[in-house]
């Protein structure tokens, strides 16, 4: 992660919004597992998958909230990528219509978390956040480094979804506003600042309502 290299060299000191963002996250990282006598082996691993869900959720509400900066976008990014397989587990979405990503492809099923890597990512992510955390101090002017812009295919549909109540979630498909295709290929394109949405037709989508997460968590791996 570019952020190392930007803390190395002095170039990154919180602003309010990126700093909380970056303690909240740090908070989940650092969060022990429950005690519990004599617990069994599976919710003792349950335990252990909760505390990356936890993690992934916290870290994708922070980037979709619209408050951080770029470069803390692309950084919350990167670690929503890297725990996307804890997505559904251990506790799925309880609606049909919410977001549902890390599927193995041709299935409907998520593919089974692998925890111990998952929790060899911790180490280093807890170093890093807690080094973010400490650039926020009182009197401290904010430096934001830049964030590198991207662009990638997507041979799918985007999805924006909302939800109108507590546990219901309301789903709809992004489509072009002058040819009305959904399926692409989409070309993204992104600053970590807004998104735009290339249709084959030639239109650019500015306008599309999706959030980071409904973008980059679709994307195939690169």
């Amino acid at each position: 992660m570019r952020a190392r290299q930007f803390l190395a060299a002095g170039e990154w000191r919180l602003s309010p919004a990126d700093a909380e963002a970056v303690v909240t996250v740090l908070a989940r990282l650092t969060a022990p597992l429950p005690t519990r006598r004599g617990t069994a082996a599976r919710a003792r691993a349950t335990d252990r998958d909760r505390r990356l869900q936890r993690i992934l959720r916290t870290t994708v509400r922070h980037l979709d909230a619209g408050t951080v900066s770029p470069a803390a976008a692309a950084l919350l990014a990167a670690v929503a990528r890297a725990l996307l397989p804890w997505h559904a587990a251990p506790n799925p979405p309880l609606a049909a219509a919410a977001p549902r990503y890390g599927i193995v492809p041709g299935t409907t099923e998520p593919a089974a978390p692998p925890t111990e890597a998952g929790e060899a990512l911790l180490p280093d992510l807890t170093a890093l956040f807690t080094a973010l955390a400490a650039t926020s101090v009182p009197g401290a002017v904010p430096l934001t480094p830049p964030a590198e812009p991207w662009q990638a295919r997507h041979a799918g549909r985007f999805r924006h979804y909302t939800r109108p109540a507590s546990d219901v979630w309301a789903a709809e498909t992004v489509g072009c506003p002058q040819c009305g295709g959904k399926d692409g290929p989409w070309t993204v394109t992104c600053d970590w600042h807004r998104a735009t949405l290339g249709c084959p037709c030639g239109a650019v989508v500015r306008e599309h309502g999706l959030a980071f997460s409904e973008i980059w968590l679709v994307l195939p791996e690169t």
